[in-house]
């Protein structure tokens, strides 16, 4: 069995703390069996081994999100990444044009395509086990995971179903149509009749997809699906697959299930209601407050609100009115100014213009031992590097020394550099000149090998 785990989104509906590149599943506010904290992927994943399912995982993500993962997961983890975000259909068809052309997987191999970040129990990861098995068993060629309702929610898609499914032992259903997040009123009318949340979970084998990616090429090499991925249709999988499905079934799943996409429903499940460099008063009700600023931050006498700081900004908001966020965030930020890298981290702790266009960017970054930054230059900023902690090996211009605590860079436009860490490394960044943006870097080959020992 293979596993696909769909990572993508911005994650803004958790700002400040989620941005373009950390969104909601990346972030480590959950507490991890062995007291310290992880992130909702990094809790799938362990739920996913802790299950024992046979299955191999592999993300669909984006660009933007490859560091974070192998960050959290590790250098082994398959991901696939998308060119352009396109929707779920292009990403789980480029996911499985992966495992069908470049892993050579057979056309009967049985996939699961779920969220990676939902919060939820061990009962979750059977209902996935008995979902391969109605795919191996041929009840249908697809088959979905419905999830039984706690409420008339209008924040999720709804499957009706229609009476057991034929060839299973009654557990599974066969699927008369769905629902797309129905007003409350229908929302209450589908529970009637017995509907069910669709949990965005599939079920089918690896010739089933291929056969529908063969609509919009014939192409069996994956590079060249990869290069012509925009010209896949931008949509849904339910719209594009689903809905359209001729031999279609679900299995049910009676437990704990929860989305903590909003700040509400992420609060209720956080250890303390003060995380990080935070206080909170014994007379403040039902709040939340996080912060990952170096500076304290004290909240005295509030009810019911949320307060979350971060390098992207500071939010302060009353729980009824967390699900707006999103909509003020896509105004507030530019850029992200917190990010996890494969080698590391960096935040941005100070910006500035002048009248002449000038710029100036400080950051503080962290890598991490045996990681480096690429070899590269810049062709618009110099930069500063102040070592402040640790030891590295850096190269300027194809010069290698060491540096540690104390040591300070001076990096001229068009001077190629990178750095190592020896231990872990922290250093000062400070950049200048008339374009401070990640497009300004040319990176080049450097083999670290003959430097260390």
């Amino acid at each position: 069995m293979q596993i696909i785990l769909l990572s993508g989104g911005s994650g803004k509906r958790l700002w400040p703390l989620s941005n373009d590149a950390r969104s909601k599943q990346f972030l480590p506010l959950l507490t991890a069996p062995d007291g310290g904290m992880e992130s909702m992927l990094q809790r799938v994943v362990r739920q996913i081994g802790e299950a024992g399912l046979d299955g191999k995982i592999t993300l669909a993500t984006n660009q933007s999100q490859r560091d974070i993962i192998i960050n959290q997961l590790g250098e082994e983890i398959d991901c696939v990444n998308e060119p352009e975000r396109r929707d779920t259909f292009p990403a789980i068809a480029l996911s499985a044009a992966y495992l069908a052309y470049s892993k050579k997987l057979p056309a009967d191999e049985v996939v699961v395509v779920m969220p990676c970040d939902p919060y939820t129990e061990a009962g979750y990861f059977r209902t996935l086990a008995r979902m391969a098995d109605c795919v191996k068993a041929g009840v249908a060629d697809l088959v979905l995971m419905g999830i039984k309702p706690s409420e008339a929610s209008q924040k999720f898609g709804y499957i009706i179903p229609a009476g057991a499914a034929d060839g299973s032992d009654g557990d599974v259903l066969k699927v008369a149509s769905f629902t797309e997040k129905p007003d409350k009123a229908r929302a209450e009318e589908l529970l009637k009749k017995g509907a069910l949340w669709n949990g965005g979970v599939f079920a089918f084998k690896l010739g089933y997809l291929t056969g529908i990616l063969s609509k919009y090429t014939a192409s069996t090499d994956f590079e060249q699906i990869y290069a012509h991925y925009s010209e896949l249709p931008k949509i849904s999988f339910d719209y594009e697959v689903v809905e359209k499905a001729e031999s279609v079934a679900c299995v049910v799943f009676d437990g704990s299930w929860k989305d903590l996409g909003t700040w509400n429903a992420l609060c209720g499940e956080l250890k303390s209601p003060a995380m990080g460099n935070a206080l909170l008063s014994e007379d403040a009700h039902n709040s939340n407050v996080i912060n990952e600023l170096d500076i304290p931050l004290c909240c005295c006498g509030v009810s019911d609100v949320v307060v979350a700081a971060s390098p992207d900004g500071i939010l302060v908001a009353s729980k009824d009115s967390t699900e707006g966020i999103k909509k003020f965030a896509e105004r507030l930020s530019d850029r992200p100014l917190f990010e996890e890298r494969r080698w590391g981290r960096y935040k941005v702790t100070s910006r500035a213009a002048y009248p002449d266009g000038y710029k100036s960017l400080t950051k503080s970054l962290t890598i991490f031992p045996g990681k480096n930054i690429s070899y590269q230059l810049h062709r618009h900023r110099a930069e500063v590097w102040t070592f402040v902690d640790g030891e590295g090996l850096l190269v300027l211009d194809g010069q290698v020394r060491k540096v540690r605590r104390g040591d300070v860079i001076d990096i001229k436009i068009g001077q190629k550099h990178a750095v190592r860490a020896l231990t872990r490394l922290e250093f000062l960044e400070v950049q200048m000149g008339d374009l401070l943006e990640e497009t300004d870097i040319e990176r080049y080959d450097w083999d670290w090998a003959q430097w260390l020992d």
